[in-house]
């Protein structure tokens, strides 16, 4: 009976092992690109057989190929590259901001394949329509994929506080948002047995800037998503802090501000959001309540860089909140890169003196001695990007499930 077990137990550990190799060899050309045998044998620390192994079964499922290398020049037998199917494996991926509603097609690889996009107007709780654009938009890419093409999974990123295990926005501030079954209203809108896994936006761009993007090869970073409000995500040895219930990071309702703060969306007064959020900037640079988006912040930031001094002043007053908050995170986590991303992309461009000079004179010189300062590499796509990284989740932790062939 004893040996039964103990030959139970070597197997299942042989097995969870098969399994994480897979999924780390995958996980490997869908972020790296195609790579040879011998790069990965190397990087995952295993054999040439073993490695000959994992390929030959990913290859049978359809997930990758293998072929011969352009010429190398060198003598002997060359080390067959492995890559992804990128013709034939896909996810749909969506990204639900404030004012805009995006989703797309993007490759095994993380190519975007096929997107569409539309404006979302500011109405208040949306459910209903949120779900009926991005549906369509799915059926439509689903539809235009190729007849081979198989899609494995979906990811949406959110704006707001997202429970995990169902999709549901917990708390959506800038709309109002209050336990909203979002993903499981999205994916009955698909026609895909799939769930909808859904994610909060700046957690999934802080793993997208980790994974493809300006924090590459970064262990410990935070990412800060302006878009009308302020959200966060924090890398912390390589992996996302998302608190006990999948809500922390939320960097945007850190106070700095507490005695003559601005009103913020969640009830609160001074939070980081409300006073370098969009309305913070476009009134310290006297624009009317009804401008509003990405555009009327880049607006306000060519101006200043064109010498208007109340656009200046607004981005001085707004870049001095800006580092105060930059400053408590590095001396709470000492980061070895801080990205900007989102609307604070340009918010950071006009105003890095500023943040700079509030760095230097508040944060501990042994944390900010290797701090990197960068905008995102990935733009306005870093939370779709994200979605689609989420989307591909379960293939990469368990390929062995997956036979497309």
């Amino acid at each position: 009976m004893l040996k039964s077990s103990t030959a139970l137990d070597d197997r299942r550990s042989h097995e969870e092992t098969r399994r994480r190799n897979l999924g780390a060899l995958l996980r490997h050309v869908h972020l790296g690109g195609p790579m040879s045998r011998a790069v990965l044998t190397e990087r995952m620390g295993v054999n040439r057989s073993t490695i000959m192994g994992l390929t030959a079964e990913l290859v049978s499922a359809g997930l990758v190929y293998e072929e011969l290398p352009a010429e190398t020049g060198k003598a002997g037998r060359p080390s067959l590259v492995v890559r992804p199917a990128s013709d034939r494996v896909y996810v749909l991926a969506f990204d639900v901001a404030v004012d805009r509603l995006v989703a797309a097609r993007v490759a095994l690889g993380g190519t975007i394949l096929d997107r569409r996009e539309a404006v979302r107007l500011r109405a208040g709780v949306d459910l209903e329509t949120v779900a009926g654009v991005l549906g369509e938009f799915g059926r439509r890419l689903y539809e235009a994929a190729p007849s081979e093409a198989v899609c494995v999974g979906v990811g949406a990123s959110y704006c707001g506080m997202i429970r995990r295990a169902d999709g549901m926005v917990r708390f959506g501030p800038d709309l109002g948002w209050v336990d909203q079954a979002f993903g499981p209203e999205l994916g009955r809108q698909l026609p895909l047995d799939l769930p909808v896994l859904v994610g909060n936006e700046a957690h999934l761009g802080a793993l997208a800037e980790h994974v493809r993007g300006a924090g590459i090869a970064v262990q410990n970073l935070i990412y800060l998503h302006g878009d009308v409000g302020v959200g966060g995500g924090i890398i912390v040895g390589g992996d996302l802090l998302d608190g006990h219930g999948g809500y922390g990071s939320e960097l945007g309702h850190m106070l700095v501000n507490p005695h003559n703060g601005r009103p913020c969306g969640c009830g609160s007064y001074g939070c980081l959001e409300a006073e370098v959020g969009e309305r913070a900037l476009l009134d310290a640079a006297g624009r009317p309540p009804e401008l509003t988006g990405r555009d009327a912040v880049r607006a306000v930031v060519d101006a200043a860089a064109h010498g208007d001094a109340v656009a200046q002043d607004a981005l001085r007053c707004v870049g001095d909140w800006l580092g105060i908050g930059v400053a408590n995170l590095i001396n709470l986590f000492n980061p070895g890169m801080v990205i900007f991303g989102g609307m604070l992309r340009e918010i950071y461009l006009g105003s890095a003196a500023h943040v700079r000079t509030r760095i230097t004179a508040n944060v501990l010189a042994v944390s900010r001695e290797e701090v990197q300062l960068r905008i995102s590499a990935l733009g306005d796509d870093a939370t779709l990007i994200g979605a689609a990284e989420l989307a591909f989740s379960e293939l990469l932790a368990n390929p062995s499930k997956y036979r497309l062939t």
